[in-house]
């Protein structure tokens, strides 16, 4: 029977937490076998389901004066040179700071949008081996090695299920929803911190760093997807100056005129509530009637400051005479002064008819009412749409 000489660990990874050395088979060792323990290495003995001792850096002989059970359970007398067999168990007592995690969806009541959103949480943490007997009896078993990637799918439910009850309460207790969690997740690691610190002693390790990288919307999800995507329209809209009811109105409005139906034109109006300033079509048309500079510019309209470019959207001042942002020409509406395109029937605002100059640019009489902008026949006297005197 061949006996080894010398027992060693050479090629530790950080990975690795725990190696067993001649894998799977019982060692024939001798008590003038030579074990090698390297620095952040700890060497741990098992015979007969005991514990024949733990060995930290150094060299060491594993004769009856390091390993004193040896006479107990082999018979082996004290300062004899005599055969046995054992498991020798190398532990990694380094900390590697690269085992990542990933919390799956979690929903959560977020008080900004007083809805329900699918929350996910990642980052990364480090474990080093304290207890080294702890660690192999609780953990290893039977494998012949333990690595940081099956630490993380061993403890996966348990750890992904814990971290989501304590993200979920630190953000309920503080009142913080996805818009301000990022500039809290340093506090939100020290609330986690510890529940974790002591879930990881009882398996033998020490947790030298909880970090979290991001806690944001689960993008994974259908709904996820959905709600990043209508947050990224608002900041669109917020930095090119519109609303979502008027960027519905620009869209919805001119596809209607440019289908030529009146009342497409006068229902996507009232649906965006832009007529009026959101009271409706009704209130609206029931205003007295502001003169404007009609098509062409001119002053601007008494009042207003600024306009929505019906090409671009974007807000510039009623003073310009075209849009900085695209160069479309300002063509302000009789009544209320807002930009429309030149082809537009009616405006986009108040869906007043807009005025024709001549049968060129389509108008049927080449006339107009100064107050509503309405076609009359000439000779007219008075506006039949409004009552107003026609010069």
């Amino acid at each position: 029977m061949a006996f080894i000489d010398v027992v060693e660990w050479n090629d530790a990874r950080n990975d690795v937490f725990a190696w067993k050395f001649g894998q799977n088979t019982n060692n024939n060792l001798s008590t003038f076998t030579q074990l090698v323990v390297r620095e952040s290495q700890e060497a741990v003995l098992f015979s007969k389901g005991q514990i024949l001792g733990k060995f930290g850096p150094g060299k060491h002989t594993l004769n009856t004066e390091n390993l004193p059970l040896l006479r107990n359970l082999f018979g082996i007398p004290f300062g004899s040179k005599n055969p046995f067999t054992a498991e020798i168990w190398f532990v990694n007592k380094a900390a590697p700071l690269t085992i990542s995690w990933k919390t799956d969806a979690m929903r959560y009541h977020d008080p900004d949008y007083n809805q329900m959103v699918p929350l996910a949480a990642e980052g990364r943490y480090g474990l080093k081996v304290e207890d080294a007997e702890r660690f192999l009896v609780q953990l290893v078993g039977t494998l012949t090695e333990f690595t940081s990637v099956q630490l993380t799918d061993h403890f996966l439910g348990e750890l992904i299920s814990k971290t989501k009850s304590v993200i979920s309460s630190f953000m309920r207790t503080n009142g913080l929803g996805i818009l301000t969690i990022s500039e809290h997740l340093e506090d939100l690691q020290k609330f986690i911190g510890q529940p974790l610190k002591e879930f990881w002693e009882s398996y033998g390790f020490l947790l030298t760093g909880f970090y979290i990288t991001k806690v944001d919307l689960d993008t994974s999800s259908e709904d996820g997807r959905k709600i990043a995507a209508a947050l990224s329209d608002r900041s669109a809209q917020n930095i090119a100056g519109y609303t979502w009811q008027q960027k519905q109105g620009f869209g919805v409005a001119n596809n209607a005129l440019s289908g030529g139906g009146d009342m497409g034109i006068l229902g996507a109006a009232a649906m965006t509530g832009m007529l009026g300033g959101g009271g409706g079509m009704g209130q609206a048309m029931m205003q007295p009637a502001p003169q404007y500079p009609g098509p062409g510019g001119g002053a601007p309209a008494p009042g207003r400051k600024e306009v929505f470019c019906a090409k671009c959207a974007k807000k510039y001042p009623a003073t310009s005479s075209f849009c900085p942002f695209c160069g479309n020409k300002y063509n302000p509406c009789p009544r209320c002064g807002s930009d429309n395109l030149e082809s537009a029937r009616r405006c986009v605002s108040c869906g007043v008819e807009l005025a024709r100059q001549g049968p060129a640019a389509g108008g049927t009489f080449g006339n107009a009412c100064s107050r509503c902008g309405q076609e009359v026949k000439p000779g007219t006297k008075f506006c039949p749409h409004c009552g107003n005197k026609i010069d």
